[in-house]
């Protein structure tokens, strides 16, 4: 058995993860990055606007796509690269996430998967204040100088997992998951005419609430065609400043591989949902969320634009603080920004 997979990262036009403007991959074999692929896309139809906040972050704006193929288009060639391999990325609930939405809301079935989370993996592995890809980077000597290019992250990504299975004296993904006692996690194939995914749903139902959706329309795609009737609830508004509300109970039902799965989780600063909200999406996932930090804390979600070189510059809550005196004491706690919360938790 050999060291085997191909890592892969996206950047997204927009809060839906079924935007995806740009991929990169890179294929390992043997422990050794042997060929590299990355292109730009246009987004699937009716999901190609870019948001101020994405372009800030990745630099890709909507010129910049203009005339390339869509990701339903393109997606081909992408599953001919991956071919029949293990999938890795850091924060594979949303890379995944990212190729079901945008295969569902292009009308397109897509394959099975299993994956490796390098976030998760990291978090078991390593000891890191925050798991973001940098840090992650930096503890496997792995340089990543240009972030959120999705080539150098991809990179990265595969530098993480190879650093992690030599530590762990594996030789192949198989070896790694058996020496740290997990499961391989596996997304199943789909077919968007067989039902959505929560995600999906909760983006076309917005759509649909903001009058740019299916609603009205006599007919549209798959996917809009499955959100008739499936509102239930999704696209309600936020209040403006939460309050802590209850503590609801981690699902027992989630994935066991997912980052946030038996998590003990706090919010802290200025969110752009409610926390009762924030707290139902991570009980979801199989976490359990708190009001306060103690000695069971695990993960911090950091609100207020927080990102984790913040940790390095000291723009920190009095929450984020106790965390870092708890982390020099030996609690392992982590630092999440919002927006990697969001990308867990697949919402907008």
């Amino acid at each position: 058995m050999a060291l085997d997979f191909t890592a892969i990262d996206f950047e997204t036009a927009n809060g839906f993860r079924g935007s995806p403007c740009s991929v990169g991959l890179s294929k390992v074999r043997g422990g050794v990055v042997v060929e590299e692929a990355s292109w730009l896309m246009r987004p699937p139809e009716n999901h190609d606007h870019f948001e101020f906040h994405n372009t800030r972050i990745h630099g890709i704006r909507a010129e910049d796509v203009a005339g390339r193929p869509r990701f339903g288009d393109l997606f081909p060639e992408i599953g001919a690269f991956i071919g029949k391999d293990v999938l890795a990325a850091h924060n594979a609930a949303f890379d995944l996430g990212v190729i079901r939405s945008g295969l569902e809301v292009s009308g397109l079935a897509g394959p099975a998967y299993e994956y490796v989370c390098t976030v998760m993996l990291s978090r078991r592995c390593y000891s890191l204040v925050s798991n973001s890809l940098p840090y992650a980077a930096e503890e496997a000597g792995v340089p990543l100088v240009n972030h959120h290019d999705a080539a150098e992250d991809a990179r990265a990504c595969a530098g993480i997992l190879v650093d992690i299975a030599r530590r762990n004296n594996a030789n192949s993904i198989a070896e790694l998951y058996l020496s740290l006692g997990l499961t391989l996690p596996r997304q199943p194939a789909f077919d968007p005419m067989n039902g959505l995914s929560k995600p999906t749903l909760a983006a076309l139902a917005g759509k649909a609430l903001a009058g740019t959706g299916s609603a009205g329309k006599k007919a549209g795609s798959p996917a809009e065609q499955t959100l008739d009737g499936a509102l239930n609830g999704f696209g309600r508004p936020f209040s403006a400043w939460p309050e802590e509300g209850p503590n609801p109970l981690p699902n027992p039902t989630a994935e066991p591989g997912h980052p946030l799965f038996g998590q003990t989780v706090v919010f802290t600063g200025d969110l752009i949902m409610t926390r009762p909200e924030a707290k139902s999406r991570a009980a979801e996932m199989g976490a359990r969320p708190e009001s306060r930090v103690t000695a069971r804390t695990t993960v911090l979600v950091v609100g207020d634009g927080f990102v984790a070189g913040d940790l390095r510059a000291g723009r920190l809550t009095g929450k984020a603080k106790r965390v870092l005196e708890l982390h020099a004491k030996g609690q392992q706690i982590e630092v999440v920004s919002e927006g990697e919360f969001l990308q867990m938790v697949g919402g907008n």
